[in-house]
């Protein structure tokens, strides 16, 4: 049996994916991608609001994963990395399509220069899926108008449901900047958001990340 084949998804961390990458297993790497390629579209999407810009952040964001991987000094999770990466791919498009410039500062793993799967559903009933999306894109909408710095927060917080100390690691922030940051945007959205539309909305994104990926 091959290196390659003796490398499972299923079975090893990503840690071992990556030294396995390192050593020239392309197939570990391709293994990588299956393990995180739904949730770097759903990030993708969620801030382009295009499947198709979504899916060429994706594409390009695991290629520069893949030419960086050996600077990846993995004082962060390989996913926290990877994040890092989509987001500022993201927001480059942005840039360009819109004159919109929102990068985030390199931090110690990321190995190269810093450059909202829209919520999926997997209701077979057509009316519940359109209340749904309807009640994603306001969310969206809402999230969308608060500042750059505090939107990025509260998509990675409460939307991807990562960790305080995850996300201050993806954001080059202190964990009580990001605590700062989510309270004012929690705030914010209370403001101009029914609250059982936010409830609502974010019961649903808990539900689909928590959908296998593979």
């Amino acid at each position: 049996m091959t290196k390659s084949c003796a490398i499972n998804a299923n079975k090893h961390p990503d840690e071992a994916l990556v030294a396995a990458t390192k050593r020239g297993d392309a197939q570990a790497f391709e293994e990588l991608v299956l393990r995180h390629r739904q949730r770097v579209l759903a990030l993708a999407q969620r801030i382009t609001k295009n499947r198709e810009d979504a899916e060429d952040v994706a594409q390009e964001s695991f290629h520069k994963a893949f030419l960086h991987l050996d600077a990846f000094q993995e004082k962060s999770r390989f996913s926290t990395w990877l994040t890092r990466i989509a987001m500022n791919q993201a927001f480059m498009l942005l840039r360009r399509r819109r004159g919109v410039v929102e990068v985030l500062p390199e931090s110690p793993d990321e190995g190269l220069k810093p450059c909202a799967e829209a919520f999926v559903d997997h209701s077979p009933n057509p009316e519940e899926s359109y209340l749904r999306r309807e009640r994603t894109e306001l969310l969206t909408d809402a999230i969308n108008r608060l500042g750059s710095t505090i939107r990025t927060t509260i998509l990675l917080r409460d939307i991807e449901e990562r960790s305080a100390e995850e996300t201050a690691q993806i954001l080059g922030a202190s964990v009580s900047a990001v605590k700062a940051r989510v309270f004012q945007g929690r705030r914010r959205l209370r403001r101009t958001v029914n609250p059982g539309l936010l409830h609502g909305v974010y019961e649903y994104a808990r539900r689909s990340n928590a959908q296998p990926t593979c």
